[in-house]
């Protein structure tokens, strides 16, 4: 890999345009891209098609989670890695389920986050130290109950914002305006939460919600 092209996606501009900089000084990195909001981080990822992607958990357009999970049904996905200040285990758990191979915390230094892009070029993984002992726990404990587990119990809780609504017969556009998303995002949740829950459409997703939140 001659160089290793990069995009950043952060609503925050002085803290992107940092990441930016730092990174194109180093040796072997380009920042291809920098976006804003979870829609600019899909679009430059499809028209740039970079090797690893940054992605910041709170971004308008549905946040990084959202980001991650469309830029992880294009056919070729770069490596995707979470750079944030949240150390909630729930987040860390559903980026990597959802395919991110790093999660970084925003208190790295410039020169170990290009050591840390540089890695997850090669095919490595990363999870701050901070908290990779009690995700390591947390994933061993989930494996052991998720047989047990009700699907519906694997949404995030936006996910079951979504999804309550739905189970009350509103449309993709009017859940949209409830929760302040673009109704292609909520589309996209959608397509997750049938995923997760191993439906064939919103009709049979909003029964079993109704099943469950009823008990």
């Amino acid at each position: 890999m001659d160089q290793i092209r990069v995009v950043i996606a952060d609503d925050h501009p002085l803290y992107r345009e940092g990441v930016a900089r730092s990174l194109s000084d180093a040796e072997g990195i380009t920042v291809v891209g920098e976006g804003q909001d979870a829609d600019s981080a899909v679009e430059l990822t499809e028209a740039k098609r970079p090797d690893v992607v940054l992605l910041d958990l709170s971004m308008p357009g549905g946040g990084g989670l959202s980001a991650l999970g469309r830029i992880m049904t294009l056919p070729e996905p770069p490596v995707i890695a979470m750079l944030t200040v949240s150390e909630d285990d729930d987040d860390v758990m559903q980026a990597l389920k959802a395919g991110a191979k790093g999660y970084v915390l925003k208190g790295v230094g410039s020169r170990e986050l290009v050591a840390i892009v540089r890695d997850l070029a090669r095919g490595q993984s990363y999870v701050s130290p901070a908290l990779a002992a009690r995700i390591l726990h947390a994933m061993r404990s989930d494996s052991s109950a998720k047989r047990q587990a009700n699907p519906i119990e694997d949404l995030s809780r936006r996910e079951e914002d979504i999804l309550k609504l739905v189970a009350a017969g509103k449309s993709n556009k009017e859940v949209g305006l409830e929760l302040s998303l673009q109704e292609k995002t909520v589309k996209h949740y959608m397509t997750t939460i049938l995923q997760k829950l191993h439906v064939r459409n919103r009709v049979e997703a909003a029964v079993m919600a109704r099943d469950y939140w009823k008990k």
